[in-house]
């Protein structure tokens, strides 16, 4: 790592969207702040985007040439916020090359490419930050990587897409439809114009990859990740849990298995009301950490947004500024583990199944008796009329003890094929002993 002893420290970005903008007024109406705890200036020298107006940026620090400005060799800091793998990922590995720090909040790129990247950056001996990838301003990335690093991590599990959790709660405490949750969000910008990535649990999944490399010193990519997203969760789903005393959440969960492998998946789950993470409501994210020593610990805040991520984003700027005054890099990758990820099949949980059955005498003995075939054992029953419409048919929920994910699916299958049982089940996993 080049270490430059006089003059301010320069500093890129790569894409000026609204976070971007955020984090180049922070470095400007922050600056002597920033100076103060780096021990050096912090210069934003460039800032690449197709644009040649846009508000709040000197017009002489745009450049439409994001490749010619990666591969500098003066800058100390460049911050990627351009989104996506292509061209990221090829401007970060030029950044790395020309000897120059990255920092970036692109969790779909290092949840593909991490591996690719930590290994560029140790081999030229700059840094590579992250802290806004994962739950905005929420600090977690740090914690899991310097703080805790004594400790043994079980279990991390956390609401870490603020969209979902928006729609989810809207569902929950106003009764609406998924559909009108999501045009809401949509409307106060809580959601994009395409929202797949976040109601799919893709962005969810990408996060839990990066908090299981992190938790458990591997490397996890997102294809390794057992993804579900909320698009089939309906207001009857919502008012079971309710009855339960539960919430619906978009969990992204990674834990140690007893066979020491590493379950890594993102599923709508029911939390019960006395979890922490039952309150968390709104757009905020939060990140529940269990471990060893440390017992329980919970990180929650403002998931996204301009303002919360580029207090992320600046904040590891500083970190990478400190590095480059005292001419040696941070912490690297800790990847030092390689245990086997579990097969989604493997892995226990609790079930909630929803399901129209027959209302005649016998058909919860042949529903008990296929659970019992599959070795899945029901902890609580609940049966109530379907509705004059369908005064035949009755509505059957049940609540199953930790069961393998394997069993479920076959007890769902099996179900199927029963005469007294209609094709469309429901299954949602529920938090908890």
């Amino acid at each position: 790592m080049m270490n430059r002893p006089h003059g301010p420290l320069k500093v890129a970005l790569l894409g000026c969207g609204v976070v971007g903008s955020k984090t180049a007024q922070l470095l400007t109406e922050q600056a002597g702040e920033l100076a103060a705890r780096v021990g050096r200036p912090l210069e934003l020298v460039a800032v690449g985007d197709r644009r040649t107006s846009i508000p709040g940026i000197d017009a002489g620090l745009l450049t439409p040439d994001l490749d010619a400005l990666a591969r500098r060799k003066d800058l100390d800091v460049v911050v990627e916020l351009l989104g996506g793998i292509e061209p990221a990922r090829s401007l970060i590995l030029a950044a790395i090359e020309s000897g120059t720090s990255v920092v970036t909040a692109n969790k779909a790129l290092l949840a593909r490419h991490g591996g690719e990247l930590f290994a560029a950056a140790q081999a030229h001996g700059v840094d590579l930050y992250y802290e806004a990838a994962v739950g905005g301003a929420i600090p977690i990335i740090r914690p899991l990587r310097e703080s805790l690093v004594a400790d043994s991590v079980s279990a991390v599990m956390g609401i870490v897409n603020g969209t979902t959790n928006y729609i989810l709660d809207q569902m929950h405490t106003h009764g609406v439809t998924f559909a009108e949750a999501l045009a809401d969000a949509q409307r106060l910008g809580f959601a994009e114009a395409d929202p797949t990535a976040d109601v799919e649990g893709l962005d969810a999944a990408a996060k839990a990859a990066l908090l299981a490399s992190l938790a458990f010193h591997t490397r996890v990519t997102l294809d390794q990740v057992d993804c579900e997203g909320i698009t089939k969760i309906t207001r009857d789903d919502i008012a079971a849990a309710r009855e339960m005393d539960c919430v619906i959440k978009l969990l992204a969960r990674c834990a140690v298995q007893p066979d020491g492998a590493i379950a890594v998946g993102v599923h709508p789950t029911m939390v019960p009301t006395t979890h922490p993470l039952a309150s968390v409501s709104g757009a905020f994210n939060a990140v529940f950490v269990e471990l060893e020593w440390a017992d329980k610990l919970m990180f929650m805040g403002p998931g996204a947004g301009g303002r919360p991520t580029a207090s992320a984003v600046v904040g590891d700027v500083v970190t990478a500024a400190r590095n480059r005054v005292r001419g040696v890099p941070g912490h690297g990758e800790s990847s030092y583990n390689e245990p086997r990820i579990a097969d989604p099949g493997s892995v226990a949980s609790r079930f909630y199944l929803r399901m129209l059955v027959q209302d005649t005498p016998g058909v919860l003995a042949t529903i008990a008796a296929c659970f019992a075939r599959h070795q899945v054992s029901i902890q609580a029953v609940r049966q109530t009329p379907q509705g004059p419409e369908e005064d035949h048919l009755a509505v059957l929920g049940v609540v199953t003890h930790r069961a393998l994910g394997a069993s479920i699916d076959a007890t769902v299958a099996e179900l199927r094929t029963l005469g007294e049982v209609d094709e469309r089940i429901r299954v949602i996993r529920v938090e908890g002993e």
